[in-house]
C-alpha cells in the first residue's frame, strides 16, 4: 500500500486570479443585458427606460435642459415690474452670450402672483432684446420665490450646423 501525500494541511491554498472571476462576472452581465435587449421588441422604449433609471441625460435630445453655469439677479420693488437700471444686467448678459455655446434663461418670480412674475421676466427680456442681444438664445420662465428676476447662464453645447 502506498500512502497518499496530502501535503501540509496548514499550508495556504494557491492564489487564484481574482481578475479572471471579475472578468467572467462582467461577461455574464453583458450577455444578460444583450439577451434583455434582444428580448424586447421596442428598443427605443428600453433606451428611454435605461436613461430614466440611471438618471443620464442625452444632450442631443430635445427635452434635455441646458446645464446651468452662472446666475445673476435683479431685485424689484414689492408689487412692481419696473426695471430701474438695466445697464449692468445687459452688460452681464452680453458678456455671457459672447460664447455661442451658452443660453440665458430669464426667470421672473414673486411669492404668489404668477402674472407679476411673468411681467418681471418680460421686462428683463425686453431690456435685453432692446440692447441687441439675440432673442433665439433667451428663454422666459416663471417661478415662485422672492420678488426678483433671475438670469441663469447655461451651457447648451456646441451650436448645430446645417449641412449643405
Amino acid at each position: 500500500m502506498t500512502s497518499l501525500d496530502l501535503g501540509d494541511p496548514l499550508a495556504p491554498a494557491p492564489a487564484k486570479a481574482l481578475w479572471l472571476v471579475t472578468l467572467a462576472d462582467l461577461a455574464l452581465l453583458l450577455v444578460g443585458f444583450l439577451v434583455l435587449v434582444q428580448a424586447t421588441g421596442d428598443h427605443s422604449a428600453l433606451a428611454r427606460g435605461l436613461r430614466g433609471g440611471f438618471g443620464t441625460i442625452v444632450l442631443d435630445a430635445p427635452e434635455a435642459p441646458p446645464m446651468p453655469v452662472a446666475a445673476a439677479a435683479v431685485a424689484f420693488a414689492s408689487g412692481s415690474s419696473a426695471l430701474t437700471d438695466p445697464a449692468p444686467l445687459v452688460a452681464w448678459a452680453r458678456d455671457a452670450l459672447a460664447d455661442p455655446r451658452v443660453v440665458v434663461s430669464v426667470t421672473g418670480s414673486d411669492g404668489s402672483d404668477v402674472l407679476l412674475a411673468a411681467d418681471r421676466a418680460r421686462a428683463v427680456l425686453a431690456a435685453l432684446v432692446a440692447a441687441g442681444l439675440p432673442p433665439a438664445r433667451l428663454t422666459l420662465l416663471t417661478a415662485r420665490g422672492p420678488a426678483r428676476a433671475t438670469l441663469t447662464l447655461a451651457f447648451a453645447g456646441e451650436p448645430t450646423r446645417s449641412r449643405p
